[in-house]
């Protein structure tokens, strides 16, 4: 018997909703999910959608393509939050107001060793480890790591370089590290550093002021002036890391707390939510948010503020408290609790320096927001500019890949794919492509192999692989732009195309552009906005496939180097690229430090040293 599905009858469907707590999920002919609400009562609100008719246009839409609903129970309205949260972010559907961010918050780690190591970490917490954070962006972490080395002087180098380190590497030298891997510092003093660094994290730097003064006194009555000088340093280089890196608090009990300050600001149909980050008193960092407005004519800030904290916050780490101006519904604070193991405190209408710090998000947030408009305007600007000169239908052209192809005189060859869209790169989605079948230096043949594999796919229907894009730009002259016509016509697809052919001299502002539909070859003004746009496209798409380029040149000659010396296999090329840190490093060592290495005899030492120089 073949599995069909009964067809959905909506009728007997809301006739036979409960009046419970839940969530329900629009669900499309295609089995796609259109949205995902949550409800106190599932009957009324599901209800609501098939009988009310002042819907937002946006809602309009999502009902007409509705094919079925689904449901589920909850016993209350917060684990319905809840709920709602984790599909969202698993389904990420069409109508729903997405945050989008795929990579998780970095953190920075204290590793769980006998002498720890500091270093930044992004994905799942593990034991014995500490982690402190989230903080906003890699930047904040690794400012903190740089000042936990000024001051503490802790490791940060990879475990397989610490274990074989026989002497004090540069930043011992510069007073960066202790050099616990040399044995410069005992495990009672390093461990020591370990837990002042910890307690500056925590935000408690007037008890760690206290401890270092009392010590430094402690030294000098011994006489030990060189220990007492270095905890004299310690005591001022945390100073003027205060100065620079602390909110300046009066109150001790902010310098104890995890502080998080969310503000949004709304203008002209766009939405900013502007997220401040203190850890223990100290601002490690902010960052703006911007969600998609465009489907929505009337957004609703208090839809897009409650959205916002519920996929940044549920099933993640939270602050102790939270400063906003806007209130957060009971179900979401409940929720939120019932995640952390202190009380959260929810702030609103703050007094004296809380107060201070909100009206600063505030300020922010409609700055990024203004700033984020300006922008929007020079992209929508450039973008209709560039549909006049192709001839197509600015609401047509969103989506740009732009393809380049790198290699040195054959060596290592390799294509990129960029991609514009929503009028910003999106890094996400860019893709590089070894190139395997195409012979080494054959530019036209490499541009053929990865045309042929970006869209090859998509054309038997796959689209897994990917969106079909609006436009496909092609850095490069007629050779190239035929090749891809050839592509074009093999796979049996129609795509507007545009090669970038470089001018003169292959100075910027004289590049050529080959339009193949209209049978043109045209060269725009220096200042052209649709030229500004190709370029930033074109330049984005070489620097991608350069770095790929270099990173996989580079790899191949380390690894040909040293595979090509007599009696050096996988084993001890490693050893050696693990002692060492790279071929360089291999290059600059002597024969006596070579001999070293495990599995390393004097006379194979003298034989790597001669191959390499």
């Amino acid at each position: 018997m073949p599995d069909t599905k009964p067809e959905f009858n909506l009728e007997i469907f809301l006739k036979s909703l409960p009046n419970a707590a839940g969530v329900y999920r629009m669900i499309a002919a295609d089995d796609s999910v259109l949205y995902v609400g949550k409800a106190v009562n599932l009957k009324r609100r599901v209800s609501s959608y098939f009988q009310k008719t002042d819907h937002s246009p946006r809602i309009k839409l999502m009902i007409k393509q509705i094919a079925r609903v689904e449901i589920t129970l909850t016993r209350n309205e917060a684990e319905a939050l809840i709920l709602e949260n984790n599909l969202i972010k698993s389904l990420s559907p069409k109508y729903n107001i997405l945050f989008r961010d795929d990579k998780s918050y970095p953190y920075l780690m204290m590793s769980g060793h006998e002498f720890p190591r500091l270093a930044y970490f992004r994905g799942t917490p593990k034991k014995p480890n500490q982690y402190f954070g989230p903080y906003p962006n890699g930047y904040a972490v690794r400012d903190s790591i740089e000042i936990l080395q000024k001051v503490f002087r802790l490791r940060t180098c990879e475990d397989s370089v610490f274990a074989h380190r026989d002497r004090p590497c540069l930043l011992a030298q510069i007073k960066r590290c202790s050099a616990p891997c040399v044995g410069a510092v005992s495990a009672e003093e390093y461990a020591e550093q370990v837990r002042r660094a910890t307690a500056f994290l925590n935000g408690r730097t007037a008890d760690l002021t206290r401890d270092l003064e009392t010590a430094m006194h402690e030294a000098a009555e011994r006489l030990d002036f060189e220990r007492a000088a270095g905890l004299r340093d310690q005591i001022q280089a945390l100073a003027v890391m205060q100065s620079k890196q602390f909110i300046d608090s009066q109150n001790p009990n902010n310098k104890q707390q995890d502080i998080d300050i969310i503000a949004i600001a709304q203008a002209q149909g766009s939405i900013c939510l502007h997220w401040v980050s203190i850890r223990g008193g100290r601002h490690v960092g902010d960052r703006s948010f911007f969600p998609d407005t465009r489907q929505d004519p009337s957004p609703n800030p208090q839809d897009y503020a409650e959205a916002f904290v519920a996929q940044h916050y549920l099933g993640k780490p939270k602050p102790d408290v939270f400063i906003t101006n806007f209130r957060l519904p009971e179900s979401l604070q409940t929720a939120l609790n019932s995640e952390h193991p202190r009380q959260i405190v929810f702030a609103q209408g703050e007094r004296g320096e809380r107060k201070v710090w909100l009206n600063m998000a505030v300020r922010n947030a409609e700055h990024a927001l203004s700033q984020h408009q300006l922008q929007n305007s020079n992209q929508q600007e450039r973008v209709a500019a560039l549909a006049e000169i192709i001839g197509l239908p600015e609401n047509e052209l969103q989506r740009l890949e732009c393809f380049d192809i790198s290699h040195t005189q054959g060596e290592a060859t390799l294509a990129s794919c960029v991609v514009y869209d929503d009028y910003a790169m999106q890094p996400k989605q860019y893709r590089r492509y070894n190139i395997t079948t195409a012979k080494a230096g054959d530019d036209y043949a490499a541009m053929r192999e990865v045309l042929t594999r970006r869209y090859g796919k998509l054309a038997e229907g796959n689209e897994e692989d990917g969106k079909w894009p609006d436009l496909v730009l092609i850095d490069g002259g007629k050779g190239q732009v035929a090749m891809a016509q050839q592509v074009w016509q093999d796979l049996g697809i129609r795509l507007p195309m545009v090669g970038i052919a470089k001018g003169p001299e292959r100075k910027a502002g004289l590049e050529e552009l080959i339009i193949p539909h209209l049978g043109t070859t045209t060269q725009l003004p220096p200042h052209h906005p649709a030229l500004h746009l190709l370029q930033t496209v074109r330049d984005e798409s070489h620097r991608f496939a350069i770095t790929g380029h270099r990173r996989k040149r580079g790899k191949a000659r380390v690894t040909s180097s040293l595979a090509e010396i007599p009696g050096v296999g996988d084993k001890r090329r490693r050893s050696l690229l693990t002692r060492f840190g790279g071929l360089r490093g291999i290059q600059a060592a002597s024969i006596d430090d070579l001999a070293q290495t495990e599995g390393i005899s004097r006379a194979l030492a003298e034989k790597i040293y001669e191959a390499l120089h």
